[in-house]
């Protein structure tokens, strides 16, 4: 059912539904018995404190029966914990396309019965079971190919998994990870912290977007960079506490630098994978970066050299490195050119170009948390 002021917009919402919804002008004008199981999508006119409030105590007449998505001209955090304290389920933005509303319906329709065919559930409800493994992805240098190395190893850790996985951009100021696999986020870190003293699974699985061809769970970074100096490093990782809850495997992509909320994410991490390209600035960066590390108590067991395009005739050798650095490298990734065309086309290179080279070290990657054809151990 689609309720808003303007004929113009229910019938916009409503034809994204194929004309399976029913519309009417006002909250006040839904029936006095709701039947149920349904799905109630707000308008933009019913975005006001008010306007929530009403909605609340109106729905409230079939309690469990009833799902609320609200879809509004301006998302803020504001309106979101507002939103979600009235019981709304998820919330929208304008412009809001079929494809992203009927998605947000299967999302929303799992707590009113059985999941639909196809729906994205996380399976949150499933035995806790042991809790998931964090697995952090570092590097002390820009452009080391960090985040392509994050994100094609969440990828096929989602593939492989029968748990859900999720990866985490943590980097707050300039986080790309959503562009990198073609998403345009609805919500943010920024949504989880502000919601953080009533955060839960099933709060965090709406706040995440799910990356289809893979089955792999984003919470992206903040969409603007002034929001990085408002979420602490406590807060990071109660988020993270809640993922590994019910997640299989969490990781965690970063920026290339030390500060608070870093170090508590290695600390909160079971894995780190240090990420080094071949050249001299890269790897000295690596070396104090290690240094660091050390320093900080942090195991050395849990850390894990990753040579980055190890094959480039850069005048470097793999064991020169490997002694300069005083640990082993566990993988080592080539250089290739599908890399690149991957990373523009918005399409993780182990999908894209799934028998070159860099792909298959990607998966031999992956092998260090589940093996190829096994499940996560």
């Amino acid at each position: 059912m689609v309720v808003d002021t303007d004929p113009a917009v229910r019938d916009t919402l409503a034809s994204h539904l194929g004309g399976r919804a029913e519309t009417v002008g006002s909250v006040g004008a839904l029936p006095p018995v709701l039947p149920g199981p349904l799905v109630v999508v707000l308008g933009p006119s019913c975005g006001s404190s008010e306007g929530l409030a009403e909605a609340a105590r109106v729905l409230q007449q079939a309690p469990g029966e009833v799902a609320t998505i609200l879809v509004t001209d301006a998302l803020s955090t504001d309106l979101l914990q507002t939103a979600l304290r009235a019981g709304v389920k998820d919330v929208l933005a304008m412009p809001v396309d079929a494809e992203q509303l009927l998605a947000a319906i299967d999302r929303v329709a799992v707590t009113l019965g059985p999941a639909p065919s196809g729906g994205g559930d996380l399976g949150i409800d499933a035995p806790a079971g042991e809790v998931g493994r964090v697995v952090t992805v570092f590097s002390t240098k820009g452009g080391a190919g960090k985040s392509v190395i994050a994100a094609n190893l969440a990828v096929v850790l989602a593939k492989r998994s029968d748990k859900p996985v999720v990866l985490v951009d943590a980097d707050l100021q300039f986080g790309d990870v959503a562009v990198m696999l073609k998403l345009a986020p609805q919500h943010t870190i920024v949504d989880a912290v502000g919601s953080l003293d009533r955060l839960d699974a099933t709060l965090l699985q709406q706040l995440m977007m799910r990356h289809e061809p893979s089955g792999l769970w984003i919470l992206p970074a903040p969409l603007e960079p002034s929001f990085a100096d408002q979420i602490s490093a406590g807060e990071m990782i109660r988020i993270i506490e809640i993922l590994r809850g019910f997640c299989g495997h969490v990781v965690i992509d970063t920026p290339a630098y030390f500060n608070e909320v870093v170090l508590g994410l290695i600390e909160e991490s079971d894995d780190v994978l240090l990420v080094a390209g071949m050249d001299i600035p890269n790897i000295k960066n690596v070396k104090i970066g290690l240094q660091t590390l050390r320093l900080l108590n942090v195991p050395t067991s849990k850390l894990h050299l990753i040579l980055n395009r190890a094959n480039s005739k850069v005048k470097l050798d793999v064991s020169e490195v490997e002694r300069t650095l005083q640990i082993k490298a566990e993988s080592l990734i080539p250089s290739d050119v599908v890399v690149p065309q991957s990373v523009n086309k918005g399409t993780p290179v182990v999908l894209d170009a799934p028998k070159s080279g860099v792909a298959k070290s990607l998966e031999q990657l992956a092998d260090m948390f589940v093996p190829a054809g096994g499940r996560r151990r």
